[in-house]
């Protein structure tokens, strides 16, 4: 299993008080040096936490592969064209969200998504497509001709926190999912079958299967169990455990759990 350290949340911290520390790029040795395999960012559109000269040193600098996750928009697509990232991961974006809330909308955007891909193979540039675990849109991804799909894991992630948190239901609980115990189980059971039927007819079609968004220290070991998911893409939980083991270390611990 793979495991690529999205280290956007470096960057986040940055942005909080508007100086220039901590640099991003300062992260990218050291994840190296613990053992990952991908360095991972997200060039939004408002440059809200990475930014043109954040991604320009990472990809430069990093003897990692970089997955360079955008969205369709075709400034943003010219700007990943110019940086040359080993892989573009493209993911929906809306300005007013805290995080990506969920897969992209594959049929809407088909014409657009053919079109981008092309570009950015033509480019030597892998396509990844940032989906929700559903087989009408693995299958457009296919004919889309990405090499890659991305399954959104908040789902599974948010079921298994409800159900496992000792903390009871706390300001950030998520009201569909207040439910029973079992209830949650019978949820998560389902959501976790769902994302092994969608990675084996992933691989059926020939796109290789990464995983990611709210995976953790907690949740992610039944994740490492399905077969066909070749990689995990995680950030937030490792780089909040970095504040108090160091960096290093959190890719560590995380790196044991995916064995």
């Amino acid at each position: 299993m793979f495991l690529g350290v999205n280290i956007d949340h470096i960057a986040v911290l940055r942005e909080a008080r508007k100086i220039n520390d901590p640099d991003p790029l300062d992260a990218v040795s050291i994840v190296k040096r613990a053992g990952a395999d991908q360095i991972t960012i997200h060039l939004r559109e408002d440059r809200r936490h990475i930014d043109d000269n954040d991604a320009k040193r990472i990809i430069e600098n990093s003897q990692l592969p970089v997955n360079l996750e955008c969205a369709i928009d075709k400034e943003v697509i010219k700007k990943v064209i110019e940086l040359q990232p080993y892989r573009a991961t493209i993911v929906p974006e809306k300005r007013e969200e805290v995080t990506t809330e969920g897969g992209l909308d594959v049929a809407k955007n088909f014409q657009n998504l053919k079109e981008v891909t092309e570009e950015l193979h033509a480019n030597g540039i892998e396509v990844s497509l940032f989906i929700d675990p559903d087989p009408k849109i693995t299958k457009l991804s296919s004919e889309i001709g990405a090499d890659w799909i991305e399954l959104h894991t908040g789902l599974y992630s948010n079921i298994h926190a409800m159900l496992f948190s000792n903390l009871g239901y706390t300001k950030h609980s998520i009201n569909e999912l207040e439910l029973s115990r079992a209830e949650l189980k019978e949820l998560l059971r389902k959501s976790t079958k769902e994302l092994e039927d969608i990675t084996a007819y992933a691989n059926s079609l020939n796109l290789k299967v990464a995983a990611g968004h709210g995976l953790n220290y907690h949740n992610v070991k039944e994740i490492c169990k399905i077969d066909g998911i070749i990689e995990l893409n995680i950030g937030q939980c490792i780089i909040a455990r970095s504040v108090f083991t160091g960096l290093k270390q959190a890719v560590v611990d995380m790196l044991e759990l995916l064995k």
